[in-house]
């Protein structure tokens, strides 16, 4: 079973007999109905196939008709569709080893490395034949089976502004170092020491979640699994239309980065309210919009 099945509402699906009735419905009943030809194989229809099971959340199973026209399933996730996108990303597209699905991968100066996160629309790409490395839309969610509400940090309205500048100072010294500039090499260096200083002064008397408001690290040996902590900025309840189970979303703001992330509400310690933090494993999804390339 995937483990994230919980998050949009299965969560009590104990056997493959039951997992096959609600991939069936999936099957037979899609809000969504994408296909493309195998790449090596043009005889071969690759089949994506989507069912909500609440609003922009279900599950997607993705196979292949053969010669004969007999359909084999060969993966099949859950998926929350963002609503809110990241803008244009640079991002790289990458096969899977393990299944048959894709990963992408983009560097947001913002974070200041990669993020890796798992292509909901492969079809999309199968279809588009589109090049890796170009700037297209890209819109991130997550999924999670575990997290906790935190209290938020105090702040005035100055240090709001000072973070804000400091934030877009720090994104233009990450630009300039990445064009090969060594006084911001240099600059980005001092930044990290003077940061370091900080927290080992501050620490000696505050909690960790006092000092850090907001992060984004990667977690565990999948590439596309990160431990997140973000300021929630909406929240949106779900129900499952079949089980009845319930989950929540929320809009994150983490790291500057604003994305959606769901939860099975039995998985959630805490209520959320605008303006408290989360924190949690989430399995990073991403949509890109193949064919609208940054001119």
């Amino acid at each position: 079973m995937h483990s994230f099945l919980r998050t949009v509402g299965f969560s009590n699906i104990t056997s493959r007999k039951e997992l096959d009735k609600v991939l069936g419905l999936v099957m037979t009943h899609p809000t969504l109905d994408k296909h493309a030809f195998s790449s090596d194989d043009s005889h071969h229809k690759i089949i994506e196939r989507s069912l909500d099971f609440s609003e922009r959340m279900g599950i997607t199973i993705r196979g292949e008709y053969d010669d004969k026209g007999f359909f084999h399933l060969e993966h099949y996730f859950p998926y929350l569709i963002g609503k809110k996108s990241g803008g244009y990303q640079e991002v790289s597209i990458f096969k899977r080893v393990d299944t048959d699905a894709y990963t992408g991968m983009c560097d947001d100066l913002r974070f200041g490395s990669s993020i890796i996160f798992y292509l909901q629309n492969s079809v999309d790409y199968l279809s588009s034949k589109e090049e890796s490395g170009k700037e297209m839309p890209l819109t991130l969610s997550g999924l999670s089976t575990s997290g906790k509400i935190l209290l938020p940090i105090l702040r005035t309205a100055e240090h709001v502004r000072a973070q804000a500048a400091d934030s877009e100072q720090h994104v233009s010294l990450l630009q300039a170092a990445r064009e090969g500039d060594e006084n911001a090499i240099n600059a980005l260096t001092l930044l990290d020491f003077d940061t370091y200083s900080m927290i080992t002064r501050r620490i000696q008397n505050e909690d960790v979640y006092s000092i850090v408001e907001t992060s984004f690290i990667p977690f565990g040996s999948e590439s596309d699994n990160y431990t997140i902590l973000g300021i929630i900025k909406e929240v949106i309840p779900h129900t499952n239309t079949l089980t009845g189970e319930k989950s929540t979303e929320m809009l994150l703001d983490c790291n500057g980065l604003d994305f959606y992330v769901a939860i099975n509400d039995e998985d959630l310690l805490g209520e959320p309210l605008v303006g408290r933090r989360f924190r949690g494993q989430v399995w990073l999804q991403g949509k890109v919009e193949f064919g609208k390339n940054k001119v």
